[in-house]
């Protein structure tokens, strides 16, 4: 992913500019979770992308879920921050539940189907296991950094 660099009239220095994800955890009764490998690096993750310029983040949250993995969802809330420090991505996570749809592979996922938190802790890294994990929690939204791979200590 390019990062862009603005300007600061007043500083002259350039300042990269922050990419905002949006994913969907989506939630079924049984407390299942979806999740898709993803086409690009082959891993496990909760599906989801970047937001467009005119969208408002739970319409994204829907829309990235529908085209990933064929499952329409509601917006129940947002579960958590997370920002990758080394590629400057904030990700936004909702916790979603499935109102219809049917799960199918996209361009973007070579697998999707529904997962237990056990599954998930063994199949993901934990930078995005937590993700999902969180989702579970009644707590209110969680802030968390990572490097992509693994959680970073809070400052």
């Amino acid at each position: 992913m390019l990062l862009c660099m603005s300007t600061s009239a007043q500083s002259g220095r350039s300042t990269p500019l922050h990419s905002v994800s949006v994913a969907g955890a989506v939630i079924r009764d049984d407390g299942r979770i979806l999740v898709i490998r993803r086409a690009d690096n082959g891993r496990w993750e909760l599906p989801g992308g970047v937001l467009e310029l005119d969208e408002a983040p739970e319409a994204g949250a829907r829309r990235e879920v529908r085209e990933e993995t064929g499952v329409d969802v509601a917006v129940d809330g947002l579960t958590g921050v997370y920002k990758n420090m080394h590629r400057g991505i904030v990700a936004l996570v909702f916790r979603c539940r499935p109102v219809g749809g049917a799960e199918t592979t996209s361009a973007e996922s070579t697998h999707v189907t529904w997962m237990t938190p056990q599954e998930i802790r063994a199949s993901m890294t934990e930078a995005y296991a937590i993700r999902l994990l969180d989702a579970l929690s009644d707590a209110a939204p969680h802030v968390r950094t990572h490097d992509g791979t693994r959680l970073l200590s809070a400052v």
